[in-house]
């Protein structure tokens, strides 16, 4: 018999992953706790199958990397900046209020401060992926509430990559308060030289050889190129700056994010994510061991308490003491009241240092799946505290909530199609798309285009018309298609020659955009019929366009 422990751990992990995580989602709860719960159950603390704890840890690493490079990837500071006077200031105190609570907590069971710093820090971290699932499931992810939302999350997952510099300076032992500051100094000196490089050497070199991949327009050498520059300059953090992988792929997403080619490598490391991010929690879960719910429970129902009940009160304080409307307070509220991915970077990283015992790691399980399974009911109280809430000031002679709020607070962001995005998006720069372009550039309509051919795109960015631009990559992938602003746009243009990119370019784009118009090209009739069905609202067959300008010319010379 073959001994293949990394594919017995791999297809076991996973196909617990999937199984669980279908459940899960078929309950309405977030697949991470799916992922969580096959974890404990292919872990050596359960009967049954045990995968290789060791093995799953490392390779759980990758989904380490691929999730800071995401976070990286997608951070643009501008959704920061036009809600900071909410976000910034809500997001640094309630993350202190929570640190300081977790820190205590930890202390008063009798933990060290490091293990308590550690603890608190993972408590005040909330998970990315289910506010923005939950925001979306509510059609409010557009909204103003849903920025602020948004918001306070970046400022959170900022923390996170300064506290992946500072824990490992915390950790050692030093002899007085001078030599942990002069540690600490040496570490984030560590972290501004590497980021540095990163930047310097990301502008130089990386993207001009992505460029060059680019144009030989090989999916599969672009997408290599992604995957290893994630890995590589996690490594490169990791062996020759002392710094961890996380932060080493965060600082590579951030270089590939700013560049033209972000939205097509979002694009092509999200399936790469997904399947390593599903083991990370697997890994996660392996490590829980139940019998620390038996043996500290009231460590686990105040950790729950510092969850669900500390971390959204100091939000309601703070978000109302700032003047924004009820809704807001909520929403954002509800979305701080769970822990999940960057809790449990944070907590591995403190685990390997040494620093936070295993039962604190268990204690936070618990804390994720309790807390993230309870998060949909939650956000679906909302609408029903907000009635109750009017309703009682109604019976005082007041009006709404949020009708007083907005004599002092900013609007809400409207869902429908404004001004800021493109009013046309065209798919497809060939010989229609490109003449397209021109036309609409000559009848001033703003207008953003999408191809996978670096020249085409370049040549569109060269027209110097500020209404225009143009956005590299597959108009079929939903980052894609969101980096070129379809969910504002007012009509899609789909030009490209193949039909099955077609198909899927209308029916993601229809997906992001229920209200949007898309016009499709045609070459015979049954690709009308297919494009149609698959969401297109018009049609155009250019040969029957082609004989009906023909005739026109024919007629015009009679």
């Amino acid at each position: 018999m073959h001994d293949f422990p990394i594919l017995i751990t791999l297809s076991g992990g996973l196909a617990l992953a999937l199984v669980f995580g279908w459940i899960t989602q078929r309950l309405g709860l977030s697949t991470l706790v799916g992922y969580m719960i096959a974890g404990i159950i292919a872990g050596p603390h359960t009967p049954g199958f045990v995968a290789d704890t060791k093995l799953a840890t490392e390779m759980a690493e990758i989904g380490v990397i691929l999730l800071m490079f995401g976070v990286g990837m997608h951070f643009h500071p501008q959704e920061l900046i036009r809600v900071w006077r909410i976000a910034v200031p809500g997001a640094v105190v309630q993350s202190t209020v929570a640190t300081v609570a977790g820190w205590g907590l930890a202390r008063a069971f009798g933990w060290e401060h490091s293990a308590g710093l550690v603890f608190g820090m993972a408590l005040s971290v909330a998970s990315t992926v289910v506010l923005m699932r939950m925001l979306v499931d509510q059609n409010r992810l557009s909204s103003h509430d849903g920025h602020v939302a948004v918001g306070w999350l970046i400022v959170e997952d900022l923390f996170t990559v300064v506290a992946l510099v500072v824990l490992p300076a915390l950790a050692v032992e030093q002899a007085s308060a001078g030599a942990v500051f002069a540690s600490l100094g040496l570490a984030l000196g560590k972290a501004a030289l590497f980021a540095a490089l990163v930047w310097l050497v990301g502008n130089r070199f990386v993207s001009p050889i992505m460029e060059r991949i680019a144009r030989s327009r090989s999916t599969e050498l672009f997408t290599l190129s992604v995957f290893v520059i994630a890995l590589g300059v996690a490594m490169l953090a990791a062996e020759v700056f002392h710094v961890s992988v996380a932060l080493g792929a965060f600082f590579a997403g951030l270089v590939v994010g700013q560049s033209r080619f972000g939205p097509q490598a979002t694009a092509d490391m999200a399936p790469f994510r997904d399947v390593f991010s599903a083991l990370f929690f697997v890994s996660i879960g392996m490590l829980f061991d139940p019998r620390v719910v038996l043996e500290q429970p009231w460590i686990l129902l105040a950790s729950l308490g510092i969850v669900l009940i500390a971390k959204p009160l100091a939000a309601l304080a703070i978000v109302a003491l700032l003047r924004d409307t009820r809704r807001t307070a909520l929403t954002v509220a509800v979305g701080l009241s769970q822990i999940g991915e960057f809790s449990f970077i944070l907590a591995s990283l403190g685990r390997a240092l040494g620093v936070l015992p295993d039962e604190g790691l268990g204690i936070l399980v618990v804390a994720a799946i309790l807390s993230i399974a309870l998060n949909p009911l939650l956000f679906r109280m909302t609408p029903w505290i907000e009635a109750r809430l009017d309703a009682r000031r109604a019976a005082r002679g007041l009006a709404p909530a949020d009708v007083a709020a907005a004599m002092v607070a900013p609007p809400p962001v409207s869902t429908e199609p404004h001004g800021e995005g493109p009013m046309v998006i065209v798919t497809g720069l060939g010989k229609v798309g490109g003449r397209f372009v021109r036309r609409c550039a000559e009848a001033g309509l703003s207008l953003s285009a999408i191809d996978q051919a670096v020249e085409r795109v370049q040549e569109v960015r060269e027209l110097g018309n500020p209404d225009i631009s143009a956005v590299y990559g597959d108009a079929g992938r939903e980052d894609v298609l969101a980096a070129a602003g379809v969910a504002e746009a007012r009509v899609l243009v789909v030009t490209n020659t193949a039909l099955p990119d077609k198909m899927r370019i209308c029916m993601t784009a229809r997906a992001i955009n229920p209200r949007i118009a898309i016009v499709a090209t045609a070459n015979t009739p049954a690709e009308r019929g297919w494009l149609q069905e698959f969401g297109a609202t018009s049609v155009c067959d250019l040969f029957d366009e082609m004989s009906e300008a023909l005739l026109r010319s024919v007629r015009g010379s009679l």
